[in-house]
C-alpha cells in the first residue's frame, strides 16, 4: 500500500473520532449533563465522563497531526500554506493547534486544577459548553474546507 494512502486513511479516522467526540460532547453529553444535574454539580459530573475520553481525543489529535505532517512532507504540499485559496490547510492546522495546546498543556497544566478549585462551577460549565461549541464550529469549517478543497471545490 503507498504510504500517502495510509497516511490518509489514518488521518480520516482519527479526524473522525477526535471531531465525532466533540460532537458527541457538545451536542449530547453537556446538554444531558445541564438538564439531569443542578448547575453547582454539572462541572464535576462532566469532568468524571471526559476524563474517560481525554486520553482518546489526545490519542486521535496526535494520529491526526502525524498523518497530517507526513501527507504534507511526503507530498511537498507546503506551498499550499502560501496560497489563500489553500485556506482549509490553515484552518486544519488551526484547529489542530488549538485542540492540541487544550489536549496536552491547558487542560493537564492549569484547567483541571482550576476547575477542582471552582467558586462557581456552574457558571465554569457554562462557558465550557460554549467553548465546546466555538471549537465544534471552527472544526466543521475546518473539515468542510479540506473536504472541499482536497476535491478541487476551492
Amino acid at each position: 500500500m503507498d504510504d500517502l494512502a495510509l497516511a490518509r486513511i489514518v488521518h480520516v479516522v482519527a479526524v473522525l473520532f477526535w471531531i465525532g467526540g466533540v460532537a458527541f460532547v457538545t451536542t449530547v453529553l453537556i446538554p444531558a449533563v445541564a438538564a439531569a444535574f443542578p448547575a453547582a454539580e454539572r462541572l464535576r459530573f462532566f469532568h468524571r465522563i471526559e476524563g474517560r475520553f481525554a486520553p482518546q481525543a489526545r490519542l486521535w489529535v496526535l494520529l491526526a497531526g502525524a498523518s497530517g505532517f507526513w501527507m504534507v512532507w511526503r507530498g511537498d504540499m507546503w506551498h499550499r500554506f502560501a496560497e489563500m485559496r489553500s485556506w482549509w490547510m490553515h484552518a486544519m492546522l488551526a484547529v489542530w493547534l488549538a485542540f492540541s495546546v487544550m489536549l496536552y498543556l491547558i487542560e493537564p497544566l492549569f484547567l483541571h486544577r482550576r476547575m477542582r478549585r471552582s467558586c462557581d462551577p456552574g457558571r465554569d460549565f457554562v462557558r465550557l459548553a460554549r467553548m465546546h461549541r466555538i471549537l465544534l464550529a471552527l472544526s466543521v469549517v475546518a473539515v468542510v474546507g479540506a473536504v472541499g478543497g482536497s476535491h478541487g471545490l476551492f
